[in-house]
């Protein structure tokens, strides 16, 4: 009879970090990489409570138990290139023998059947040890720390630009919430795009960890002081991001009550409101929050909804005078309805308002790790990436502010948004340059689980489709099985995200570019096909755009008569 195995999830005596170098103790890079990649999502410059195997998001882990995470790392050790470890919701629980172009880890977190899908049989599984919260990137190794969100929160921020505001936010101020491993790139992204941000947290620490990053100017708390640095800012147009000590419940509603609501431009949040324990009331302290969370689960989510009204009603009241408000993909809308407030769902989400055109383009996150530890080796891509798209300006600034104001934390990494055709070019010359020298180690390639085919989430990603498929999880799923059926290394299919349990699926790979014929063409398919899935997915819905961009780049669509021709350049590769 087996025994049931031991489970810690806290032990300050571990600190992780990932291997740098060209020496490996796994069988081959294709089992290396996942491996640095789980211990990089573990590293205390990258991780927000790494001792807890927590990364991102408040619970989002990297593993379920100190067990798990080290019978992870021991198994990918001896695994065999045609071997595939099986992890369910952070644990290991098998190894089946498939073939090289299978990936070599498949993962599943957090994914309940549909009347079982609430917070409360999540939490119950997960204290028994049965379960944990993957979060998007946290639960599928390819998290990167603020950077990973940072890329995304500029193009949000630009678009909303060159929506409102004549392409710069220079003269403008957005006031936000939320500054974690998420909401930390909203104030930098705001001033990469010209703008002046306060940002609140209930949490200083936070708040300091984003300055000692240069994601973030100044910390203050005084309402006052910060108040007045960032009027000054907007008056003068200069980029300022000022950080302040706060509950955003409470901060908003008196912000609204002063003369100074006049000069907000932009609201939104992205504070952890997905998950209401990660969420402080208004009346809990931080040194208490999870203590209190912990005692009695139900009464705190009550006070933690009830605050997320005062919190929305103040973000529809600042829309009502006129001010750009959106939803920034936590689920705090409907939070608030839950608490009662009718009004919560009067401002849209930022990929509606937003993204959505780019999605229609297969355009999204598309980030790189160097595996060598070697910043040099992040350099040489982005110069290489330079003269691959020389007419693509956006990304050329994109690259050079990156390289200016992000501090690497962890492995080096990088990520930009391509497009549908744009990807596997990437992947393609990254593979080039590691098989001749120019890049030290292999580059792991993956991206957020927000992208344009990779998630069902009606309160983010796919919240007003155009032909009201908002909840099919049907594509996130195809998406998962297409990308192991292209060559990835590690593919992931979670539940809740960003957004809490029973609001999302979502589906992540990664692949290695590890200099070999073999690794070239599992590239080509893979970042063909992943980013095409968005393309046909907006086809399918029914946006114009994602038409044009099908019939431009040789995509297949079988019941749409124009669309049904088969792409001889992709049959090829």
């Amino acid at each position: 009879m087996t025994t049931k195995p031991t489970f810690t999830q806290h032990d300050p005596s571990r600190v992780i970090r990932a291997d740098r170098g060209t020496e490996i103790t796994a069988k081959s890079w294709q089992t290396e990489a996942p491996k640095r990649m789980l211990m990089n999502n573990l590293d205390p410059e990258v991780a927000e409570r790494p001792e807890d195997l927590v990364v991102y998001g408040g619970t989002g882990r990297a593993a379920r138990s100190w067990e798990a995470y080290d019978a992870i790392v021991r198994t990918l050790d001896d695994l065999e290139d045609d071997e595939t470890l099986l992890i369910q919701s952070g644990k290991p629980v098998g190894v089946m023998r498939t073939h090289e172009w299978a990936p070599r880890v498949l993962i599943a977190n957090s994914n309940l059947v549909g009347d079982w899908a609430n917070w409360e049989h999540f939490r119950k599984l997960e204290s028994e040890g049965l379960m944990m919260y993957g979060q998007m990137t946290a639960g599928s190794w390819i998290y990167i720390a603020t950077q990973g969100i940072l890329q995304g929160t500029y193009e949000t921020f630009g678009a909303i630009a060159d929506k409102r505001y004549n392409g710069t936010l220079a003269g403008t101020l957005t006031i936000t919430g939320g500054c974690g491993g998420m909401g930390g790139a909203q104030p930098l992204s705001v001033t990469l795009n010209g703008g002046a941000c306060l940002i609140i947290d209930v949490d200083k620490t936070r708040l300091d960890r984003r300055k000692s990053k240069r994601y973030l100017d100044e910390v203050e708390t005084d309402l006052d002081t910060a108040l007045a640095k960032v009027i000054e800012a907007k008056k003068s147009k200069r980029a300022l991001s000022v950080g302040l000590v706060g509950n955003a419940a409470e901060i908003l509603p008196m912000i609204l009550d002063r003369p100074e609501a006049a000069e907000v431009d932009i609201v939104t949040d992205q504070t952890s409101a997905h998950d209401p324990l990660s969420y402080l009331p208004i009346g809990v302290s931080v040194d208490d929050w999870h203590d209190e969370a912990e005692q009695d689960a139900e009464k705190f989510t009550i006070r933690a909804e009830e605050s997320m009204a005062k919190h929305v009603r103040a973000m529809v009241e600042f829309q009502d005078r006129g001010a750009e408000v959106f939803d920034y993909g936590n689920s705090i809308r409907d939070e608030a309805r839950k608490a009662g407030y009718e009004r919560a769902f009067e401002f849209p989400g930022f990929v509606p308002a937003y993204i959505r055109p780019l999605f229609c383009e297969g355009l999204g996150p598309f980030r790189w790790v160097a595996l060598s530890g070697d910043p040099k080796d992040i350099e040489v891509t982005d110069k290489a990436l330079k003269e691959l798209f020389p007419e693509n300006e956006h990304l050329h600034t994109w690259l050079d502010a990156a390289n200016e104001y992000v501090e690497f934390e962890g492995l080096p990494a990088r990520i930009c948004w391509l497009g549908y055709k744009e990807r596997q070019q990437a992947g393609l010359l990254f593979n080039q340059l590691v098989a001749e020298g120019k890049i030290s180690a292999p580059i792991v390639i993956g991206r957020d689980h927000l992208d344009s085919g990779s998630v069902a989430s009606p309160y983010r990603e796919t919240e007003s489709m155009l032909d009201g498929t908002d909840a099919v999880a049907d594509w996130p799923l195809l998406n998962a099985m297409v990308n192991t059926s292209s060559g990835a290394t590690w593919v992931s299919i979670h539940h809740g995200g960003g957004v809490g349990i029973g609001r999302s699926i979502h589906a992540g790979q990664v692949s290695v570019a590890d200099g070999t014929e073999l690794a070239a063409k599992k590239l080509a398919r893979l970042l063909t096909n992943d980013p095409g899935m968005g393309v046909i997915r907006h086809v399918d819905a029914g946006y114009d755009r994602a038409a044009e961009v099908a019939e431009e780049r040789g995509m297949r669509v079988p019941m749409i008569p124009e669309l049904d021709k088969r792409d001889e350049e992709s049959a090829a590769q």
